[in-house]
């Protein structure tokens, strides 16, 4: 792909506890995606294609929820890659402009979702039938199936390997959800805006050992939206005070590597991870060096840990006394998840990846209010589903 794509409006709605209020899945897209047109400064009749993504509504939701912004006939693509969806359709929407085929495409993603834990991705319990199966039968062979809820099992797993492997302790994975709720109490649209010390994460409920509930996404609904556009209507439109360039951006599925070792770290995809910013780093000629500012698939806290090893923030087995040295917040190298996370400000899984591309825009736009990171510049983006598929986006102003 020869052009260079640009996000020039974002948008998304407040994240909050399933059933909280009355509204479907239709209301919150038409909230994000105007919202996001508002802030493009352009009408839907100037979007060319409309990917939408979302994991629990049923085919052509996607239409239904795009018919809220416009009938102006347009395609509509409906996307479900389980937790990396809305990075999915972001990464379909870049490529659409990046190619040529077209100068302004609306990326938008909603999930309405049940209250209480998510399944392992089978229909009534078969998980022989399960798209994950695979993975599950790697944590089975190596530590059997619990009856606590199937992911936070998988990650929990991860997580007592890595503890057993590197001596991470359960006071640097508390320190993953203290740092992400600190965050979140200056998002107003995080789901959850309390600070919590370590010792009150320690001390809430366990999920599946050693993970507690405050180290643990909810379920959420909401939804978020940007607009991506080509330099040629950036131009057209004068918006080069607002557009922030997408640099580069890889996604990656499983390998081998993912499953040879029989290892929860490795099927829960950090192999994914690392190879998507590897491919993001030659792309951009960029390195976590130069990254100011991370927004991460912090679904579990030691699902953070495993990323910064992945994106190279540190070495295998470091990444605990990273969140520990205060590293990865205000006054450290990077402020990692400024939003509050998956942990803190939600986790609809359709919106997810699209939300991350907001807080970063607000960021590098400078617009962030009291969880600015001051001087942002450069920031990076990632977003992981069980499945598998791995989603890395480096962002520049």
């Amino acid at each position: 792909m020869s052009g260079t794509a640009y996000l020039i409006g974002v948008g998304m709605t407040h994240f909050e506890k399933p059933e909280t209020r009355e509204w479907q899945y239709w209301d919150m897209a038409k909230e994000a995606g105007e919202a996001a047109l508002a802030d493009a400064g352009i009408g839907y009749d100037a979007v060319e294609q409309v990917p939408v993504g979302y994991c629990h509504q049923p085919s052509t939701a996607g239409q239904r929820a795009a018919y809220e912004l416009g009938l102006t006939g347009v395609p509509v693509y409906n996307v479900n890659n389980n937790c990396a969806t809305g990075s999915t359709a972001l990464m379909m929407a870049r490529q659409f402009v990046a190619s040529g085929l077209n100068d302004c495409v609306l990326a938008l993603g909603f999930e309405k979702m049940k209250r209480g834990a998510l399944g392992g991705g089978a229909a009534g319990g078969d998980f022989a039938a399960s798209p994950v199966a695979r993975h599950y039968g790697v944590m089975a062979a190596a530590h059997g199936f619990d009856r606590t809820p199937p992911t936070a099992q998988i990650f929990g797993n991860a997580a007592r390997e890595h503890m057993e492997r590197y001596g991470t302790t359960a006071e640097q994975l508390a320190a993953v959800g203290a740092k992400n709720h600190r965050h979140s109490a200056h998002n107003p649209r995080a789901q959850f805006r309390d600070v919590h010390t370590v010792e009150e994460v320690l001390a809430a409920k366990v999920i599946h050992r050693p993970l507690t509930k405050l180290q643990c996404s909810p379920t959420s609904d909401g939804a978020a939206a940007v607009v991506v556009a080509s330099e040629r209507f950036v131009r057209a439109h004068e918006l080069a005070d607002r557009a922030v360039e997408i640099v580069a951006q890889a996604m990656t599925t499983d390998t081998e590597e993912s499953f040879a070792a029989g290892s929860c770290i490795d099927v829960v995809g950090k192999p994914m991870s690392r190879a998507a910013a590897r491919q993001v780093y030659e792309a951009s000629g960029l390195g976590i060096e130069d990254v100011d500012v991370i927004e991460l698939h912090d679904c579990f806290s030691i699902n953070e840990l495993l990323t910064y090893e992945a994106l190279g923030m540190c070495a295998d087995g470091e990444s605990g006394k990273l969140v520990a040295d205060g590293a990865t917040t205000y006054g450290g190298r990077w402020v990692v998840n400024p939003s509050g996370g998956l942990i803190s400000k939600g986790h609809p899984l359709g919106a997810t990846g699209l939300a991350q591309a907001a807080e970063l825009v607000w960021q590098l736009r400078g617009t962030a209010g009291a969880r600015q990171v001051p001087g942002a510049r450069v920031g990076l983006a990632h977003n992981i589903g069980l499945g598998g598929a791995a989603v890395v986006t480096l962002l520049r102003r």
